[in-house]
């Protein structure tokens, strides 16, 4: 059986629970522009790597 595709475009809930942030503070840090996403039709969607990148970078500014 073959594995279930990973997503590469999340949606906001789903970045929502992956940051365990509220719905207002992501659409904020995409406002702010520190977690880049796009939109298709009326869909926000931020692509895996950029998440991934957003976190490594607040990683980074922690140590």
């Amino acid at each position: 059986m073959p594995a279930a595709p990973v997503a590469q475009a999340l949606t906001v809930p789903e970045v929502m629970t992956a940051l365990r942030l509220s719905r207002f503070k992501v659409y904020d840090l995409i406002r702010s522009g520190e977690l880049p996403s796009f939109t298709i039709g009326r869909a926000r969607r931020i692509s895996a790597d950029s998440l991934r990148t957003f976190m490594s970078n607040r990683i980074e500014e922690a140590a």
